[in-house]
This record gives structure tokens, C-alpha cells and sequence, in this order.
């Protein structure tokens, strides 16, 4: 068996290294390199150094991101082949892809970079915060109330945009000797202010209940996926009233590490393919498209696990549903919302279309909904979260000016340093 292993890896170790090559002359061909930007273009930079698999991460950005982009330059740097080709077919932003630390250096050398943004914690993101006349922001993926929300890797970050207050406690919590009035700006939620495209269905009268779980984590600490402990026994619930529609959404690694949940996955699949081919009234929906805000919009009811998705969803307060972690090791923050969430536990998956009426129609439930979106994200009216987002980037670059300014003036007036130069900080 050690020896098959063996086999297994080395033969997937070749795998990867022939696609990266394949992907490296493709964007070779394509003139993909850093000398297609000219130089000074470049005002801020979205730094992402991970594989396809994660581009989820950083898709809810483009929308913000364009808009952005009409007063500050943006462009988005890919360290991965692979993602750099999908980010040049999609990204409504430049892309550059840089492979090494040198391109890296030439590349930051050549622009006027002001503020670097980053979507996620990949341990490639060091490789770019050794230059320090830039200001490095962590804006995130997501708002949610995982342990990720609260890592101590936020003080690498010189500053990180948060949704609302929320985030603020939560990090006060967590965190030792981190100022978080100073160091966090909050900007609610700007994507929700994109939440928009065209429906994959005929709207009727039909209850449309949105369930997007998240994956089954990478260990029981992270263990928040219901698909193979909620999903089947609540989509089954659903897809037989005749009177509901279903949208699954499932995070991209759903079933990547344990295969009973890639099992669940593939039977919640086939279920939504059985109910629409016996009743094509029924429009039910397997999504797994790059674009979301359509889904989180037009559910009247959405189901999801702890993750993101709590807070992409309470961002357009609409009612919504928590399915409860069975993992006994998987973490909550119950000071937060999820102290006041509608939970549902494995055990009553079965009893969804209740929960589900009940939720939609609850006025306490409605209320208590209303003061977390606030708590969360503050004014949720369309276009005040992309002003404050907007109002945040011009706060960083005239803070970035201001240091601008008085590095030249120091410059100017101090005795010649052998150890300063222009070539980058080391």
C-alpha cells in the first residue's frame, strides 16, 4: 500500500507539473507577462497567489473591483497559470501573471502602487508584503463567524476592511494587543450592491428556498458542511411539497477531502435532475456558475452553514436558516448573530418546509433579522456600501500621500543613508 501511494502521488506531482507547463506557454502565446502593462498604471493591485479552485474568492470582488476602477486603476496579480488564464477570460479588471519573486519586484518597480489588496491568507501573500511604501489591506472573501474571521493574521495586514461592528467585537474578542478601531475601516458589504442577473427560471408562485453549503473543512475544528448530515433529508423535503423551488449551491470543494460528502453531493444532484425531469414546472436549479448575488436575491428563504454565506445573505435582509454543525469540535461564535440565528440541526432536516414557513412569516423573527443586518452591516441601502468602500480607498491614498510626502521630505533634508535605495525593502 505505501508503495501504491507512491505511485499515486508522483504520478499526480507530474500531472500538475505538465498542466502548469501547458498553462505557462499558453499565457506565453497570449502575450500574458508584465510587459504588457505599462508602467505607472497600476494605482492598487489585488494580489491572489492561489489555484482555480479558490477563484471563488475573489469573483464577488469584480464587480466592486470594476467600479473601483474608474477613479483608481486596478489590477488584479496572479502567481498560478492557471488562474491567470481563467482570471484573463473573466476578470472585468487587468490581469498580470507573475511566476517569480523577480517579475514580482520588476513589476512593483514600474507601478505606482498605493494600496495591495488581499482576498484571502495564502502564505504566498509574505512574498509581497516585504515592500513597505505600500499600504497592504486584507479585504476577505467573506464575512462570517469561522475561527478565519478572527486569525491572528490579521495584524500582518496594515489595515483590513470589515463589514460593521460586528466584525469589530468579534476581533476584540479574539485578539490580543490589536487596534481595531485604528486598523479596521468598516464598509459593509459592497458586493450586495451587485446582487443582480438574469434567473435560470420563470418566476411563480412557488416558495424559492436557497441551500448553500459550505465544505466539509479540513478538520473537525473546521467541520461546518451539512450535505451529508442535513442536505439530503432537506432537499428530499423540499423537492416533494410541489410547492417549493430549490436552488443548491454548493461550496466548489464540496467532497474534495472526506467521500461520503462527495456521495451526498452527487445524490442531491441527481434528486434535483430526477424532480425537474418528472415535473419540468418545477425549475429546480443545480448552480455552480461563477456569478453570485442572483441566488442570495431571489430566495425567499436561503438555508446555509457557518460561513460566508450567512452574511453574503443577511446583507440583503431576507430571512434565513443556519444549519447547526453536528461537529461537537466545530466553533461559534455565539455573541454575534449566530447567538440569535434560526438554527437547524440534523435532526430536523426533515421537519424544513415547517421551519421554512415559519421563518418566512415569523414578525419576530423579521425583527430580530432587522437589527442583526444593521449590527452587521450598518445602512444596507442600495449604494451605501460601495460609498463607503469608495470613501475607505480614498482614506488609504491620502494616507499613502501623506507618507509619500514626508519620505521625500526626509529625503531631501537628511544625510545620505548607504542602506536606503529605491530597488525595494528587504
Amino acid at each position: 500500500m505505501p508503495l501504491l501511494n507512491d505511485v499515486k502521488t508522483a504520478r499526480r506531482v507530474l500531472s500538475n507539473l505538465l498542466r502548469s507547463r501547458r498553462n505557462r506557454a499558453d499565457l506565453a502565446q497570449r502575450g500574458s507577462s508584465v510587459t504588457v502593462l505599462p508602467a505607472g498604471s497600476a494605482e492598487i493591485v489585488v494580489y491572489f497567489a492561489d489555484t482555480r479552485v479558490n477563484l471563488y474568492q475573489i469573483r464577488q470582488w469584480y464587480a466592486p473591483l470594476a467600479e473601483l476602477s474608474a477613479t483608481h486603476p486596478v489590477v488584479i496579480l496572479s502567481r498560478s497559470p492557471g488562474t491567470a488564464l481563467t482570471l484573463l477570460e473573466e476578470s472585468p479588471v487587468p490581469v498580470v501573471y507573475l511566476r517569480t519573486v523577480v517579475e514580482v519586484e520588476t513589476f512593483v518597480a514600474t507601478q505606482d502602487i498605493k494600496i495591495v489588496f488581499y482576498v484571502n491568507q495564502n502564505s504566498k501573500n509574505f512574498q509581497m508584503f516585504r515592500y513597505g511604501r505600500m499600504w497592504h489591506v486584507f479585504i476577505n472573501h467573506g464575512e462570517s463567524d469561522k475561527m478565519y474571521m478572527t486569525t491572528n493574521q490579521f495584524k500582518a495586514y496594515d489595515y483590513s476592511l470589515v463589514a460593521g461592528e460586528a466584525a469589530r467585537d468579534r476581533l476584540r474578542h479574539k485578539l490580543w494587543d490589536f487596534d481595531v478601531d485604528g486598523r479596521t475601516l468598516m464598509i459593509g458589504r459592497p458586493q450586495a450592491d451587485h446582487f443582480a442577473g438574469a434567473l435560470p427560471y420563470r418566476p411563480d408562485d412557488r416558495t424559492v428556498v436557497l441551500y448553500a453549503p459550505t465544505w466539509e473543512g479540513d478538520r473537525a475544528a473546521a467541520a461546518y458542511g451539512s450535505v451529508a448530515t442535513h442536505g439530503e433529508t432537506l432537499v428530499r423535503a423540499l423537492l416533494g411539497t410541489g410547492t417549493h423551488r430549490v436552488i443548491y449551491r454548493p461550496h466548489p470543494r464540496t467532497g474534495v477531502i472526506d467521500a461520503e460528502v462527495a456521495r451526498a453531493n452527487r445524490t442531491i444532484i441527481a434528486a434535483i435532475a430526477a424532480a425537474n425531469a418528472s415535473d419540468p414546472s418545477a425549475q429546480h436549479v443545480y448552480d455552480n456558475g461563477p456569478d453570485l448575488g442572483w441566488q442570495l436575491a431571489a430566495a425567499d428563504v436561503a438555508i446555509t452553514d457557518v460561513s460566508a454565506m450567512v452574511y453574503d445573505r443577511l446583507a440583503t435582509g431576507k430571512p434565513l436558516i443556519v444549519a447547526r454543525p453536528v461537529s461537537a469540535e466545530a466553533e461559534i461564535d455565539s455573541k454575534g448573530y449566530l447567538g440569535a440565528a434560526e438554527w437547524l440541526t440534523a435532526e430536523e432536516a426533515g421537519d424544513v418546509v415547517a421551519i421554512v414557513d415559519r421563518v418566512r412569516n415569523s414578525k419576530d423573527a423579521r425583527e430580530r433579522l432587522e437589527f442583526w443586518v444593521r449590527r452587521h452591516f450598518g445602512d444596507t441601502t442600495p449604494g451605501a456600501a460601495t460609498a463607503r468602500f469608495h470613501a475607505a480607498v480614498e482614506e488609504l491614498v491620502e494616507k499613502w500621500r501623506v507618507q509619500a510626502a514626508l519620505h521625500a521630505h526626509d529625503r531631501r533634508t537628511r544625510e545620505p543613508d548607504p542602506f536606503d535605495t529605491d530597488e525595494g525593502d528587504d
